[in-house]
């Protein structure tokens, strides 16, 4: 008896432990199809939010959104910047995209954008510096013009005057303040009681677009500056080491394109200036008395070179106390890289041609043979 006990319980004991596998086994089958059920749910959700995420915000909007991208911004900032504004929807997955698409050497500046943009066209804007609308007005600032010429220029594009303009740019409050916003290209020397316009010269000569119908004055002269500041900023580090200040350097930059429109010629000009500045020799270039005087004349006369302004540089033997108009980008660089010679003299003929002499006799026959 007690043997067919013993069989008995190690049949039962036998059968326990089959079905405590079994149902182990169902268990664990039930786990693994749970867990693979998660793993598709949430592959499939992961999958469905990020192809979401890839697309446009919206693709039937044309609202426009203007964001600024900060020099220096790295991948993420600018991530964070367009999901801020609502132009994308994941941070995240825009940095991952162009980390896989190895997208970087993105531009500073301001972009204006829609919802409906992809983030090809973005990244494509944001490498080039292209915004993504048409301007409603784009506007040409040629080199050489004065804070008065540009005043007038935009006085026939906007609805306010000329006057609106000058009064807002010699407003003391108002300049005040770009010198607190603009501390790397401005100065209180704008201020300088004989300076005639504060901003003269910092307004730089360029192409201008512009994303509103009536932009302020304000939002205007704050894209000048940035791009005059952007410009300058290339050379900054250079000037400063031949002692120049930003003012000093624009002022050269001036003269220089006042003196002629030739980009050849200008490195030459700015070697002319050198040479006579280490000499102790005034200038003596005819645009700084015509500024002197506030006339656009073709001519200088002996009369108008004795006009006594800290401007004319027949009367002082340095720089003028500020810039005479605003400057295109291969004036400052000749002002860095001047040419290589000795000439102290030089003058126009009647075709804008340029001639050069190292004395005062070479140049007095330069007059006699090319100035009729």
């Amino acid at each position: 008896m007690s043997k067919e006990k013993n069989n008995g319980s190690f049949k039962d004991n036998l059968i326990a432990r089959s079905q405590e596998a079994s149902t182990v086994r169902k268990i664990v089958f039930i786990i693994l199809i749970a867990f693979l059920l998660i793993l598709l749910i949430g592959g499939i959700s992961g999958y469905l939010y990020v192809k979401s995420a890839l697309q446009p915000v919206d693709r039937e909007s044309d609202e426009q959104i203007t964001v600024d991208i900060p020099i220096g911004s790295s991948t993420s900032t600018i991530a964070a910047i367009l999901e801020e504004n609502g132009i994308i929807k994941d941070q995240r997955i825009f940095r991952i995209y162009t980390k896989i698409n190895n997208e970087t050497e993105f531009q500073a500046g301001e972009y204006t954008f829609t919802t409906a943009v992809t983030f090809d066209e973005i990244i494509e804007s944001l490498k080039h510096g292209k915004v993504m609308i048409e301007p409603v007005h784009k506007i040409t600032i040629p080199e050489g013009m004065t804070v008065n010429q540009i005043a007038e220029i935009y006085d026939d594009k906007f609805e306010f005057t000329k006057e609106d303009f000058l009064n807002q740019v010699n407003d003391e409050a108002y300049i005040k303040e770009l010198i607190g916003n603009y501390p790397d290209l401005l100065s209180e020397t704008i201020l300088e009681e004989e300076i005639r316009t504060p901003l003269e010269g910092y307004l730089f000569a360029s192409t201008y677009n512009f994303y509103e119908e009536e932009p302020s004055i304000e939002s205007i002269v704050d894209t000048m500056l940035q791009q005059t500041q952007d410009v300058y900023s290339k050379y900054a580090a250079d000037l400063e080491q031949m002692d120049f200040t930003v003012h000093e350097a624009l002022t050269f930059a001036s003269l220089v394109e006042r003196e002629t429109a030739s980009e050849d010629q200008r490195r030459q000009i700015s070697r002319v200036f050198y040479n006579r500045l280490e000499v102790g020799m005034p200038l003596q270039t005819d645009p700084t008395v015509l500024y002197a005087l506030g006339v656009h004349n073709e001519t200088v006369t002996y009369k108008d070179l004795e006009i006594e302004s800290p401007y004319n540089t027949y009367h002082i033997d340095t720089l003028p106390i500020g810039p005479i108009s605003n400057f295109a980008e291969n004036s400052l660089k000749a002002v860095l890289e001047p040419a290589e010679s000795d000439y102290i003299y030089f003058l126009h003929d009647s075709e804008g041609n340029i001639y050069y002499a190292e004395t005062y006799d070479e140049h007095l026959q330069n007059k006699d043979e090319h100035i009729n």
